[in-house]
């Protein structure tokens, strides 16, 4: 999820920025702000940093698995190979 307080922040940044002139709808236009901003995150397709180290974890363990069946691959048919050849002749 979204941390809101970091929204919040930047809408208050924004509205900070806006001229003197302009600042009577200050709350109003922060409020715009922050909706804008939680709508356009809220499309994107974000996981927490959380999220995304669970996963990593979870891709590391399927890939040494992985390595680890290769390698055994690899002297099952090594050894299938050896007993396949024929003894040599005389």
């Amino acid at each position: 999820m979204i941390d809101l307080t970091h929204i919040d922040d930047l809408a208050r940044r924004l509205s900070s920025l806006v001229p003197p002139s302009l600042r009577d709808g200050r709350e109003e236009m922060q409020q715009n702000f922050k909706a804008v901003l939680q709508s356009g995150l809220s499309r994107l397709d974000l996981v927490t940093r959380e999220e995304f180290d669970v996963q990593r974890a979870v891709l590391l363990r399927t890939r040494e698995k992985l390595d680890a069946l290769e390698r055994q691959l690899a002297q099952l048919e090594g050894g299938l190979s050896g007993a396949r050849t024929p003894p040599p002749t005389n």
